[in-house]
């Protein structure tokens, strides 16, 4: 009987090029998961910056920070957060309509259909409200500044349903984590990369060596270098898929403002002729930007528009981004994960930018390799990431496609514009009988695809035709049941402003 073939040998040794969020999202990580029994170093340079506008996150945040053991108050004190409800948009579907993209639960089960589909019947005669969050906890005590975490005392209640992100400041939550990674055993280096080694025999990365002459060797390479992709694109040529003909805007115009009250328990978008500003409520400051096309406005109209239009005083200059939409062709290559901007940039629309950090070095821990670097793991690492970035940008899209603006040459191209055929069948989908499908675990629910769709007046036809197995006389009194229960509970909520002020208040910055 022949012997078994020698395994590869267990990786030894990580090296992270790159600090800010995604570096240390992933030193934090990889530390806790690890257990110190991998050396980890992370290389960064306190004269690069990091982008830091993913000040807003989505709820699966919540879960990376309890496998980190954070405790949640600690957390949003020490990044002088606040809390999240959903995400309202302004002007999106036409100039002077708002509508609010609410996280979790919409109602409550009644029969064999979901229930936003005997909303839909009602609705179509006239006889529910058109704000299917009427129906929402979140998107209810939102409007109201209300928030509370679920009670464990209470079963069977609206207030079980409260599913909730954060705002918060992401340079403080980089320097937050970097103290867990830290006594974890991670080393900082401080420096600039001067040169990458690669190995002659496989084209592999074998070493970053710094201007100072300190060659740091390893055996997987986490690339956080952000947009310049150092490892993955300047050093081994990956390739980047650009998505600008679908989501034109390339430009990002920055800028905090003092804080206001009320202390909004969401971020709001607000679209304007050329692009959306986003408006972020940490305790401290509000955060603010303008994420525009320059091909429909020049840099300096874009900043002027920005300034207009913020809610307190300017806290700084405005800094200005540039970026294509897009994701890079493999965001693992060889022996380097690109995490973070390296990996790709979605415009943070739906504050996806830390959640794909998150979900980059979750798959990371799911196909962990040794030394041998199997190229079949590699590759469905690599598909399940496509797939992600790709449905993500579907969801996106929706956005501009669907409106019915006239006042600019911008919405008026993104109405206009071919979309991807995913996203066209998904739209036709809906438009039959209302039916929305969520494919292989996709990030957005139903509910999140339903709240776009409809908040920007894409009309279904009809609903599903087991609804009408309910009589209709049922059927409109259990919403109105379940409205006025979720009136009754986020009534009873604590403003948003001293459920923070008790709870998690942050020092004076």
């Amino acid at each position: 009987m022949s012997a078994l073939p020698t395994p590869p040998a267990a990786i030894q040794r990580i090296v992270i090029a790159g600090g800010g969020t995604a570096g240390w999202m992933t030193a934090a990580a990889l530390s806790k998961v690890l257990r110190g029994k991998v050396k980890i170093t992370l290389i960064e340079s306190e004269e690069i910056g990091t982008v830091g506008v993913g000040e807003a996150t989505i709820p699966m945040i919540r879960l990376f920070n309890r496998v980190l053991e954070l405790d949640e108050d600690e957390f949003v004190r020490e990044t002088q957060g606040s809390f999240k409800l959903g995400i309202e948009f302004v002007n999106w579907g036409r100039v002077g309509s708002r509508y609010m993209h609410a996280f979790g639960r919409i109602g409550q089960d009644l029969w064999t259909v979901p229930f936003y589909q005997y909303w839909l019947k009602m609705y179509q005669a006239g006889k529910a409200p058109a704000d299917i969050g009427e129906y929402a906890i979140t998107r209810t005590a939102a409007y109201q500044n209300k928030f509370m975490r679920a009670p464990t005392d209470v079963q069977n209640s609206p207030l079980n349903d409260i599913a909730y992100a954060f705002h918060f400041d992401a340079g403080l939550y980089a320097r937050y984590l970097r103290r867990h990674a830290e006594a974890r055993g991670v080393r900082r280096i401080e420096g600039k990369i001067k040169n990458v080694d690669l190995k002659v025999s496989s084209g592999h990365v074998e070493a970053l060596v710094m201007e100072s002459g300190e060659r740091v060797e390893g055996e997987l390479f986490i690339d956080c270098s952000g947009f310049r992709g150092l490892l993955i694109e300047q050093t081994l040529h990956t390739g980047y898929e650009d998505w600008t003909h679908w989501l034109p805007c390339d430009r990002a115009i920055a800028v905090p403002s003092a804080s206001v009250m009320p202390l909004t328990p969401y971020t709001r978008s607000t679209a304007h002729a050329a692009g959306w500003q986003w408006r972020i409520p940490l305790q401290h400051r509000t955060g603010n930007g303008h994420v525009f096309c320059s091909q429909h406005i020049s840099e300096d109209e874009a900043t002027a528009v920005l300034l207009a239009n913020l809610d307190g005083e300017a806290l700084a200059e405005p800094r200005m981004l540039r970026f294509a939409t897009g994701m890079r062709r493999l965001g693992w290559n060889r022996n380097v994960v690109a995490v973070g901007l390296a990996s790709g940039f979605m415009e943070p629309l739906e504050s996806t930018s830390i959640h794909l950090i998150q979900t980059a070095i979750a798959r990371l821990i799911d196909f962990f390799p040794t030394t041998g670097f199997n190229q079949v793991d590699i590759d469905e690492y690599n598909r399940q990431s496509r797939f992600e970035y790709e449905r993500i940008r579907d969801f996106i899209i929706l956005h501009y496609h669907l409106n019915q603006r006239t006042d600019s040459p911008f919405w008026v191209a993104c109405r206009e514009m071919p979309i991807p055929d995913t996203l066209a069948a998904k739209m036709r989908l809906f438009q039959t009988h209302g039916r929305i499908v969520r494919e292989n675990n996709e990030l957005f629910s139903e509910v999140a695809w339903l709240q776009v769709m409809h908040g920007q007046h894409l009309a279904a036809q009809s609903y599903h035709p087991l609804v009408d197995s309910l009589d209709e006389a049922d059927v409109a009194e259990y919403l109105r049941g379940v409205r006025e229960l979720i009136g009754r509970c986020a009534d009873v909520m604590p403003d948003h402003a001293e459920f923070v002020a008790s709870n998690c208040p942050a020092r004076a910055a």
